[in-house]
């Protein structure tokens, strides 16, 4: 049993109690020892609770008060938009004309759902500056790398293959890099200069004819807006390399300022982030590219276009990189965002940026006299602290990070970037209010009190979740696996 007194689901178990009701079989029983290899029949009877309907409900009810998720609770989780998702969202991702139909439809009987794909990217199209978009990736990480392969593709088509290196610079989220290598590129890091911004001369130095791209997010992971950002462009379009729009923050710059405007030839958004799509738990996720027009015939295939009035699929792509997702990406996740960018419209989405950039800016500067700020800067939709003078009294980040959990609220992103030391990313969005702000802010000036009155409490923490402080390095060496003897 739990420290909260809710007993395990096994501790309920009552022989002989059913949570289910089935209809009386009305086909043979099948022998599966005859269907399956020796080895794959279970030879006992699963070990699994007993227990009525009302206990089972019961059951899943408590835990899912035990998770923290934005409608329980506060998420600053840097760098990952944890923000409101409106539930007109989820009741139009319900319609049954939307929920009800398959991917394997005929184009004819699903035109209407073909239009909201349709409207989505032109919509995607404009916030971007982009020519063209695929809604096909079904995360960031994996938009990333559907742009590299594009990219890539390009300079083949063009004979250029000796562009291998991919530029990263080192403020860059941790998936760049890796996305980079899984597309086949080797990744050459950038250094940050000391405003915590792109290093010019360091760029400069590292371009070259084995450029392919540089994969720049702007504003970047300590939340800062590359101001040098033309010049980059000039510098990587000059010797023949493309620029890839990492568009994890796009929320510090939506309807104020465009990718393509910047110079960028391709950007990846994240649908389950600035536009509001569920977040977190595994996904699903959305991450379509946009792209400009050199990069079109390159695009996953098929392509959704507009012929004489009707919608339709185009497989006949001779250049694209091939199909990324199976069907046509996560539709559901399509609705949600598409209903979000309608509802809210042009000015909606400008104060989302708004809202965003004043929210982090008014928590930065509370919460500066506290805590070392690497970067003094206004900062964008994000900031970052450091714990550096709480380390040196024996407390560390991760410390107050769990000590946070005894507030109630979710941790911010700790120890990165990596740049920074003892580093806690705070990204509050643009749909909290100044009391939730507040509270947060007095609780992390309580915990700084703490380190220095009482600094056992914080080493110590949690004190109030259901389970007590994790051993996270023996929990990821030395997994817990229960074994069902034979």
């Amino acid at each position: 049993m739990h420290k909260d007194n809710q007993p395990l689901i096994f501790e309920n178990t009552k022989e002989g109690r059913i949570g289910y009701s089935l209809p009386e079989l009305d086909v043979p029983e099948i022998d599966l020892s005859e269907l399956l290899a020796e080895g794959f029949v279970r030879e006992k009877v699963a070990e699994l609770p007993e227990v009525s309907e009302l206990d089972i409900m019961r059951h899943y009810t408590a835990l899912s008060n035990r998770n923290h998720g934005i409608d329980s609770g506060f998420y600053p989780l840097g760098s990952c938009t944890m923000k409101y998702n409106p539930k007109i969202n989820e009741s139009v991702a319900r319609f049954p004309g939307f929920a009800n139909i398959h991917p394997l439809q005929d184009e004819s009987t699903v035109q209407g759902a073909l239009e909201i794909m349709y409207d989505l990217q032109e919509h995607l199209n404009e916030i971007t500056g982009m020519d063209e978009v695929t809604l096909q990736p079904a995360a960031g990480a994996h938009g990333e790398w559907t742009a590299l392969m594009m990219i890539r593709a390009f300079h083949e088509a063009n004979g250029d293959l000796e562009r291998t290196k991919v530029l990263v610079p080192d403020s860059a989220h941790g998936t760049n890099p890796a996305s980079a290598t899984v597309a086949g590129f080797d990744t050459i890091t950038v250094k940050s200069n000391e405003n915590g911004l792109v290093d010019i001369e360091d760029l400069r130095a590292k371009v070259g004819p084995d450029t392919a791209a540089l994969m720049l997010t702007n504003p970047n992971t300590l939340g800062l807006f590359e101001e040098d950002i033309l010049e980059m462009a000039k510098i990587v379009h000059g010797v023949g390399g493309k620029l890839y729009y990492d568009g994890a923050n796009l929320n510090a710059v939506m309807s104020k300022v465009r990718p393509g405007d910047m110079g960028f030839d391709a950007v990846h958004l994240n649908l389950h982030k600035t536009f509001t799509g569920p977040h977190g738990g595994g996904g699903p996720g959305s991450g379509p590219v946009g792209v400009k027009k050199e990069l079109i015939p390159y695009l996953p295939k098929p392509v959704l276009i507009k012929k004489d009035n009707t919608l339709t699929f185009e497989y006949d792509r001779p250049q694209s990189i091939g199909r990324v997702k199976p069907f046509y990406g996560n539709f559901g996740i399509y609705l949600r965002a598409y209903t979000y960018i309608r509802s809210m419209g042009p000015d909606g989405l400008k104060a989302v940026t708004e809202y965003a950039v004043l929210n982090a800016n008014y928590m930065m500067r509370r919460l500066e006299p506290y805590f070392d700020l690497p970067y003094s800067q206004h900062c964008k939709h994000e900031f970052v602290l450091s714990g550096r003078r709480q380390k040196k009294l024996g407390v560390r980040t991760l410390d107050m990070a769990k000590r946070l959990l005894d507030f109630g609220y979710h941790p911010p992103t700790i120890y990165f970037p990596l740049n920074v030391e003892e580093g806690m990313m705070i990204e509050p969005t643009e749909t909290e209010s100044k009391e939730t702000l507040d509270d947060f802010i007095e609780a992390m000036i309580q915990i700084t009190k703490e380190v220095e009155e009482n600094p056992e409490v914080v080493q110590n923490a949690p004190h109030t979740t259901v389970i007590s402080r994790l051993d996270e390095t023996k929990a990821a060496r030395q997994p817990v696996l229960r074994y069902i003897k034979k």
